[in-house]
């Protein structure tokens, strides 16, 4: 793999001192990015020493791996500095400089953690000082508003860049569970045949947060839970969910197969769509006091292919919920259940599930009936678990944003979402867009709007769970 030199756009923002600054500590310290140098900006006019306190501070505090004073001081030396009075001149030079140590083999990897009215910006500064050459962008969410908006952000970006250069980033994918869906779809016999309209009911993508928008309300104002969650993450969960299998495990083959699912889904009909404010949402600073943005959402759609045909997809996010989550639910069909007996408690908790949680430490469960020790026939839900924690892998694990700088540096655009593929999905939206479901008002601390319970009828939402997770630290004590 080439030297890598990271050309880090809003150095001094909250994304770059929570995840990107702490992750690439991390990479440079495990040998991925061995070869690793940073050109960091920001707008502030700071000197080198103010904003090596800021990375210090940053990764001390964000860090989720041991970090030692030499750690940081061996970090430092790889930091080259440029406030916002050196202008693109300034980034240029720094460039220079890092590629004259790294050398003429080493890639540019240009991260703009910046807001997205600031993004065409940098890219045109780019393109001014020459900088795009040999080059890889990554772009922060939101990928436009709408399909115009999409449309033109892509020719705004193809303008300067390749399409192959441009990595759309989403750290949903780039979480282990995530991938783990891949794995344990096309490696078992166990459940790869059975992944079908024939044997699966229906499936649950809810990513519920508890946080709320103190902080983010002017960019929120503008955006709302659907275009800011679901175009952007739920979308491309459900693509690895449904998708083919690839021919190969490569960045093309897995591409097209998300495209193809995207390409097979329906327009979202607005009266399968639920959107909810919570209460006290409108007394925000920088939000109207008529304000219509959801601040939630949950939806029900279809991917109309052979595999999938008939089967509802169920989608759920929003602010200030009662728990936060991110689970994948998968249902199964029920058999039939005339051999049982009345009162035997066959179905009275609904359908087998196989369940991936989503959190950084990645769990699978398996719900289904078994029978009660003791006379007559008495069933009840069981459930087998699995946690990435209980393996000797664990400490191995990369953080979503680590392993998606590690695959941008490295060309790979596997976990990457693609023009073709954003467009498609805001062409899909454009119904809801056009013509919004009316926004329901919720209690903060809730499951959002009591709308959601006609919506997800006859079933019923997998969350809240209906039995803990299996904390392995206590088991069998």
């Amino acid at each position: 793999m080439s030297a890598t030199t990271v050309v880090l756009f809003g150095a001094t923002g909250d994304l770059a001192k929570r995840k990107l600054l702490p992750g690439m500590l991390h990479l440079h310290e495990a040998q991925l990015l061995a070869g690793l140098r940073i050109v960091a900006t920001s707008l502030e006019d700071l000197s080198r020493e103010q904003f090596l306190e800021i990375v210090f501070a940053s990764v001390r505090e964000h860090s989720t791996h041991a970090v030692t004073d030499d750690d940081l001081r061996e970090f430092a030396e790889r930091i080259h500095w440029v406030p916002g009075s050196a202008g693109t001149q300034g980034i240029r030079a720094a460039v220079d400089e890092s590629e004259a140590i790294l050398g003429p083999e080493s890639v540019r990897l240009h991260y703009l953690a910046v807001p997205p009215k600031a993004a065409l910006s940098v890219v045109d500064e780019l393109d001014e000082v020459g900088l795009v050459e040999r080059s890889r962008i990554v772009m922060e969410k939101p990928f436009g508003v709408d399909l115009e908006s999409a449309r033109a952000l892509n020719a705004e970006l193809h303008r300067v860049f390749d399409e192959e250069q441009i990595f759309r980033i989403d750290h949903f994918l780039g979480k282990e569970a995530a991938q783990n869906i891949l794995a344990f779809r096309f490696a078992n016999g166990l459940f790869e045949p059975i992944w079908h309209r024939n044997h699966i009911d229906h499936v649950q993508i809810d990513v519920p947060e508890t946080l709320g928008l103190e902080q983010r309300a002017d960019f929120y104002e503008a955006t709302g839970a659907y275009r800011d969650m679901v175009v952007t993450h739920l979308f491309q969960v459900l693509a690895f969910t449904a998708m083919e299998p690839p021919t190969a495990l490569e960045p093309y083959a897995i591409s097209e197969e998300k495209n193809k699912v995207f390409r097979s889904m329906l327009p979202l009909e607005p009266h399968h769509v639920v959107r909810g404010q919570y209460l006290g949402y409108r007394d925000t600073p920088g939000v109207k006091s008529d304000s219509d943005t959801e601040t939630f959402v949950a939806l029900k759609c279809y991917v109309d292919n052979w595999r999938w045909a008939g089967v509802p997809f169920f989608l759920r996010t929003g602010k200030k919920l009662a728990a936060g989550a991110r689970i994948i639910s998968i249902a199964f069909k029920e058999p039939p259940r005339s051999m049982f007996p009345e009162g035997s408690g066959v179905g009275d908790n609904g359908p087998d599930h196989l369940t991936f949680d989503l959190a950084d430490r990645s769990r699978m469960s398996l719900s289904f009936y078994g029978k009660r020790p003791g006379p007559g026939m008495r069933l009840d839900k069981l459930s087998m678990q699995f946690s990435m924690q209980e393996t000797d892998w664990a400490g191995n694990i990369l953080e979503a944003y680590e392993r998606l700088i590690y695959d941008a540096a490295r060309g790979d655009r596997t976990l990457f979402t693609s023009a073709q593929g954003i467009e498609r999905l805001w062409e899909i939206s454009q119904p809801l867009i056009e013509r919004p479901a009316p926004v329901r008002p919720y209690d903060p601390g809730t499951w959002g709007p009591n709308q959601i319970h006609q919506l997800i009828a006859p079933w019923t939402w997998r969350l809240p769970f209906e039995r803990r997770w299996r904390d392995p630290n206590t088991y069998g004590a």
